[in-house]
Parts: C-alpha cells; structure tokens; sequence
C-alpha cells in the first residue's frame, strides 16, 4: 500500500546498524490490561518496542508478564533503564536485560529529578560511556540541550533522545528550536521521547525533521488506546511527509493564492 511518505523519496530509519519501516517508538507501560496493549501495539505499526526492565517480570513463560505478549520475532524489543536514578543503577539494569535474552540495544534513561522526571545529565554520561565501551547500543534519553546532545554523540551513543516536554506530561513539543538545532548538528538519529500527549503534536513533532518519535503515555492513557495508536501512526506519517515536502514560508502579511494577472479592473 503506497502511504503518504512513499510520495516523497525519503531515506531508510537506520538505528545502530538497523533498519526500520515505522518511525513510530512505543512503550509498553500504563495500559488497563496486556491485551489491550498488544492491539494498541498493533494499531501503531511500530516495529520497536520498549520494556522497562525494572518495572516488568522478566519470565517470559508467566502470562502475567508483558514479555510473554510480545513476539521477539516480531517486534524489535528494546530494554529501557526507567526508573533509575544513577548510572550505577541503569548499568545494572541494561545488563540485566543483556543477560534475560534482550538484545544489545538499551534506551538509556537516568532520572535526575523525582518530580520532573528530567534527566541526570551527568549520571546519563557517565553511563552512556560504560555501556558504549560493554557493547551496547545505546539510545540516549535526555533534555533539549544542544551541548549535551553533542556530548552523547561523541561518547559513542546510537542515537540520542530529547524530550519534547517532561515524561507524561502530555505538554507536546515545548522547544521546537531546539529540537531541530540538535537534528541539524547531530550525525545520529535523533528520536522525540517523552511528552507527546495526541496526533497533533506528533505531527508538529515530525514537521521538525527529527527521525522518529517514541510514546507511552499518549496512547496507554487515552480514553480509548486503540484508536489513539492508529491515529499516532497516521500523525507520525503526516508530519515526516509534511517534512519532506517542504512548507511554505511563514509571511505576516496576506498573498492571494489565486492569480491576478489578467484580472479585469
């Protein structure tokens, strides 16, 4: 099926030496019941999938685990360090999912702050290169600073992860500059995580270039999961088409769209 983005010649979504369709990330945490999270899952087309290691039973054969609903054929399963609040913690934890059978790519997260959920950028660091030097892909969850950005690329990570606005907040993109300066500067994908809360502001999101989105909450805590995931996958695809096409320029002043030459007076 040709979809909007097929119109435009676009360039693969390549992660740490792989290649994906969907440039739609979701998570697997907040759903009512796991069954509603597989079809939500299903509904959004993506192909990479999350799991916070910490918060999950890693039993894959117990029905009550998230793991025992998740294809590993099917879906790209990508351990996430959520929840950790020192690097020491999300080192152990990224090796703790090596060691459960997960593969060797890691969405990095270290929590600085209980309320905000904002990022450890000093802790994220010091991980991020422990990890890079053991293996591991890693994807680097941060705050909207460029300088950091850069820091996270040069310390070898597959891809770095601003937020758009705080984890769960639903706020949308908040800095769209920022966003953008770091998709221009950077050599890696960059990926919106966090904050995200419905179509529009995925759209929005893609529109500034950035390489692909990931969400939780957005589609977990809709009123009604599945719906909101199609229609995630349809913003996601909208916005990166939008992207490709190219806008037209901002004026503050009118411009007829119709010709006026040969207009009678």
């Amino acid at each position: 099926m040709t979809t909007a983005v097929d119109l435009v010649q676009d360039t693969p979504f390549s992660v740490g030496g792989r290649t994906f369709h969907s440039r739609l990330m979701v998570g697997t945490g907040k759903y009512p019941d796991n069954d509603t999270m597989v079809r939500a899952i299903d509904a959004s087309g993506a192909e990479i999938v999350t799991v916070a290691v910490r918060r999950v039973d890693l039993d894959r054969s117990k029905d009550s685990s998230v793991l025992h609903h998740l294809d590993p054929k099917r879906f790209f399963l990508l351990a996430n360090t959520a929840g950790c609040y020192t690097a020491t913690d999300a080192v152990r934890y990224a090796r703790l999912a090596r060691e459960a059978g997960f593969n060797d790519f890691v969405k990095l997260e270290v929590i600085g702050d209980e309320e905000t959920l904002l990022p450890d950028v000093q802790g994220l660091l010091e991980a991020a290169k422990v990890l890079v030097k053991e293996g591991f892909k890693v994807l680097a969850y941060t705050n909207e600073d460029l300088v950091t950005a850069l820091r996270l690329e040069d310390a070898g990570c597959a891809a770095v992860m601003p937020l758009a606005s705080p984890i769960g907040s639903g706020l949308g993109l908040l800095n769209p500059f920022s966003v953008r300066t770091i998709k221009r500067r950077l050599r890696v994908p960059v990926v919106v995580d966090a904050g995200v809360g419905t179509a529009s502001d995925a759209c929005v999101t893609m529109e500034q270039g950035v390489d692909g989105i990931l969400m939780n909450t957005a589609i977990a805590a809709a009123q009604e999961p599945v719906a909101m995931a199609r229609a995630m996958r349809l913003a996601v695809e909208a916005g990166r088409a939008a992207f490709l096409a190219g806008r037209m320029p901002r004026r503050e002043v009118a411009l007829p769209s119709s010709p006026t030459e040969g207009m009678l007076d």
